[in-house]
């Protein structure tokens, strides 16, 4: 019986899909990018926030699962989840998406009744989504790409700063480059099969809207690095800089975070359309190592122009 209980707990655990949780760090965007990560009062709001949003996305990941069973048995991969394998039953998935669903909503109303209103109205998506959006061809990229927007505009709505106009258009057209190239990956690898919404598409067209977004992308990240002016965070090589090399901080240092951006890009289109792989794409940004490389050095750009110049 002991061993039962240990293997149900370890399908929950899966049927959460936790490794899913890195899409809501884009809610500490707006604290990072206005240089108050480190007031402690916004950290906690937004940390907060995030927990929020992991909560609200399992449950909706359980909820996705009961209305795709009888599919995902079908299907070469999905039926290794755990509720269509049956290492989950439909009613522990039920409940624990209820009590997921209602301790994020009861969490989210002690930020600010902003939250709670947009957190209500993610979950109502998301389930939306779960059962008529995603079998939509078109809606089901707009789709993805909502939740991502909503994610970030979560963590201004929680922090209580707001980010520049070009990075909310680069956030806008990131997730449809990713969600395109995840539905290209998906028609490539397992065709039609994968998903009804995939009917409406060919790979042609996939290939043009994934190119369209991810030039889109570029571009409006190029705007930002050359109209947005560096936060003032008065750091240690701020004050040198102040004292020996004054006109150094009047430069446009963001547009040096183009380069690991443009390389990003590269390495994604890469991925999609050399190594068909862009179906899961939280596994290829916590496991691609040039990737990860190129993520972690705009990061290091980035706390680096705000936080210490």
């Amino acid at each position: 019986m002991a061993v039962s209980q240990k293997i149900n707990l370890i399908a929950l655990a899966e049927a959460l899909r936790p490794v899913q949780w890195i899409k809501n760090l884009s809610l500490f965007a707006a604290a990072i990018l206005t240089g108050q990560m480190l007031d402690p009062a916004i950290f906690s709001k937004t940390l907060l926030a995030f927990v929020v949003f992991c909560l609200l996305s399992s449950s909706s990941y359980l909820v996705n699962d009961l209305i795709d069973v009888k599919n995902d048995r079908l299907h070469p991969n999905k039926k290794n989840r755990p509720i269509a394998r049956g290492d989950l039953s439909q009613s522990t998935a039920l409940f624990f998406a209820f009590i997921l669903f209602l301790s994020g909503v009861t969490f989210s109303s002690f930020i600010n009744p902003s939250f709670f209103l947009l957190s209500l109205i993610f979950i109502f998506l998301q389930y939306l989504y779960s059962l008529f959006l995603k079998k939509k061809a078109i809606l089901d990229i707009i789709g993805i790409s909502v939740f991502f927007i909503f994610r970030v505009y979560a963590g201004e709505v929680a922090s209580g700063y707001h980010l520049p106009i070009w990075v909310t258009l680069t956030v806008i057209f990131l997730s449809l480059f990713i969600a395109s190239g995840k539905r290209r990956s998906e028609l490539v690898k397992t065709g039609t099969v994968a998903r009804l919404a995939l009917n409406g598409y060919g790979e042609n067209l996939l290939n043009f809207y994934t190119t369209m977004f991810a030039v889109c992308t570029l571009i409006t990240y190029a705007m930002f690095t050359f109209f947005e002016e560096p936060v003032r965070f008065q750091g240690l090589i701020h004050n040198f800089l102040l004292e020996y090399y004054p006109p150094a901080l009047d430069r446009k240092w963001f547009m040096i975070t183009l380069a690991p951006v443009i390389f990003g890009i590269m390495r994604y289109g890469q991925i999609i359309f050399e190594m068909q792989e862009g179906e899961k794409p939280e596994r290829i940004i916590s496991t691609d190592i040039p990737l990860i490389f190129s993520i972690l050095t705009w990061g290091s750009m980035i706390v680096v122009i705000i936080y210490v110049l």
